[in-house]
């Protein structure tokens, strides 16, 4: 590891605890602050976090000042749930409905620029099973104390099936690998594709978003180039728990993570490209007549800095 990177690590890493809630009372000052859940047929989870957020952070205590769910094509019950829970909650394709409407997560989250208006935005994945409220004030914390601070990605254990760290599959086969090999830099963060962070909107509205499951590597290294790695930071959250994706599932996850690390070292001019990739992805699955395949479109599509949209502007 690098030493500027094992010196970050010391100066930029803390824990959920370490800023108290009064603290970041007093720090807030102004700034106003989003929660984003981005959802898709997450009806057995995003009642319960949406209702810890808005009892603890926002009538206890006003440190958020908007919870918005972006619903992302459900067909389950989120919507109602989520609202009743007390979120605004948004159809993904209600916004910005003069641009043609994409798949994914990443097109959820860029979307929600345009449909928050905090200066500051916390993203909260919709499937957590044991949620707790300092997920949002630890990603908080580093932001409203810290001006020079701009990103800031939470850590956790993620345990799979009782062993404590056995989740973030792609991570480490696929995520950790390419970071080490081409960006150094962000050997340091623990959790790179962790779907909970935060940021500074004057940041997260400059840099594109890739609109599938390459989103937080994505992020992740533009923001490097924009910010610097001492303008990012990551939280120790504690433990994080959710449902597992299947093997295929994950495979195709990480099909996007290539093709975002690939046109990430093209625009960097780390690599020139002699050949076209390939998205479709043949996986394998055993069948009463032997091994069936099945052939899946997994390309990458992106969305410009939300600066550059013409329509663009967040809500009031």
């Amino acid at each position: 590891m690098l030493p500027e990177v094992e010196a970050w690590l010391h100066a930029r890493t803390s824990s959920s605890g370490d800023r108290p809630l009064a603290e970041l009372l007093e720090a807030k000052g102004g700034t106003t602050v989003s929660v984003v859940l981005p959802a898709r047929d997450e009806e057995e989870t995003v009642g319960g976090i949406v209702t810890a957020i808005r009892r603890d952070l926002m009538d206890a205590v006003p440190l958020v000042d908007e919870l918005v769910v972006i619903d992302s094509r459900s067909v389950d019950d989120t919507a109602r749930r989520a609202a009743r829970a007390g979120a605004t909650v948004i159809a993904q394709d209600e916004i910005l409905p003069d641009l043609k409407p994409l798949d994914g997560k990443g097109e959820a989250l860029w979307k929600s620029l345009a449909a928050t208006s905090g200066d500051l935005l916390v993203f909260i994945d919709a499937d957590l099973l044991e949620f707790r409220t300092s997920f949002v004030t630890g990603l908080l914390g580093p932001l409203l104390t810290d001006p020079s601070v701009v990103y800031v990605k939470g850590c956790y254990d993620r345990p799979l099936q009782n062993v404590q760290s056995g989740g973030g599959r792609v991570t480490e086969l696929v995520a950790r690998p390419l970071i080490n090999l081409h960006w150094p830099l962000l050997a340091g963060f623990v959790q790179p594709l962790a779907g909970e962070y935060a940021g500074r909107r004057s940041v997260l509205e400059a840099v594109p978003f890739v609109t599938g499951y390459g989103v937080e590597l994505g992020l992740l290294i533009d923001l490097l180039d924009l910010a610097g790695l001492d303008g990012l930071a990551q939280v120790d959250l504690g433990r994080r728990v959710h449902s597992h994706q299947s093997t295929e599932a994950l495979g195709q996850m990480a099909a996007q993570i290539l093709q975002t690390s690939w046109s990430r070292l093209e625009r960097q001019n780390m690599m020139i490209s002699l050949h076209r990739l390939s998205t479709g992805l043949a996986q394998f699955r055993r069948g009463a007549d032997g091994h069936q395949v099945s052939v899946r479109d997994v390309a990458v599509a992106e969305r410009p800095p939300m600066i550059t949209v013409p329509a663009y502007r967040p809500s009031r």
